[in-house]
Order: structure tokens, then C-alpha cells, then sequence
């Protein structure tokens, strides 16, 4: 039986989650990337809580990359003025390349350690 594209987003995903938590010292910050946009959370596992949110869907920049840029520098931005400057990071089963790579390398530059 072969597996469609979606099952074996969810098996990567099930490897990665099986691996990363996030605490209040060092939060997981967790990324879903459609057609369209990237949505990334700053979640503390322990309390079950998003401390921050960034969607690219209102960002404008040209590209998916450049908005994936923009929402990481914003992301990174709300979530040091909240405290959080360590986060793990989950690329919920999606391979790190392109705009995933694009986003983390920006939040990286941003001042977040991962």
C-alpha cells in the first residue's frame, strides 16, 4: 500500500514531536506551512499555552519566502519582548528546506536561539 504525501507528513511529524517538548524555560516553536502562508507558534507544552502567534498571511512581501522572512523577524520580535529568547524548534514533519529554512534562518538572525 503506498502512502500519500499527507500520511507521511504525519509519520515525520509523529518522529519530531516524539522527540521535542517545550518548557517555560524553552518553549517549542512549532511551524505549519500550507500553499499559501506559514502559521508558527511559540507554545509552553507543560501549561498547554501559545505565549506568541505569527501568521504570513499578513505579511506583503513578493515572494513565499521573503513573507516567511517577514513573519519570523516578527514572530522573534513578540516573542523576546515576552521573555522567551531559547525556543526548540519543531518543523512539524515538513522537510527543513525552502521557506521552513527561509523562517528559521530569519528567526535565528532575529536574536532567537534554536
Amino acid at each position: 500500500m503506498k502512502l500519500t504525501k499527507t500520511q507521511l507528513k504525519d509519520r515525520r511529524h509523529a518522529r519530531v514531536r516524539a522527540r521535542v517538548s517545550g518548557t517555560a524555560e524553552r518553549p517549542r516553536l512549532s511551524i505549519f506551512r500550507s500553499n499559501t502562508r506559514i502559521v508558527a507558534q511559540v507554545i509552553d507544552d507543560e501549561r498547554g499555552a501559545t505565549i506568541v502567534a505569527v501568521s504570513s498571511s499578513s505579511e506583503k512581501a513578493a515572494t513565499p519566502r521573503e513573507r516567511a522572512e517577514a513573519a519570523a523577524k516578527a514572530l522573534a520580535a513578540a516573542a523576546i519582548e515576552k521573555g522567551v529568547t531559547k525556543v526548540v524548534f519543531d518543523r512539524g514533519g515538513f522537510q527543513y528546506a525552502g521557506t521552513i529554512k527561509a523562517f528559521a534562518d530569519a528567526a535565528r538572525n532575529a536574536g532567537l536561539i534554536f
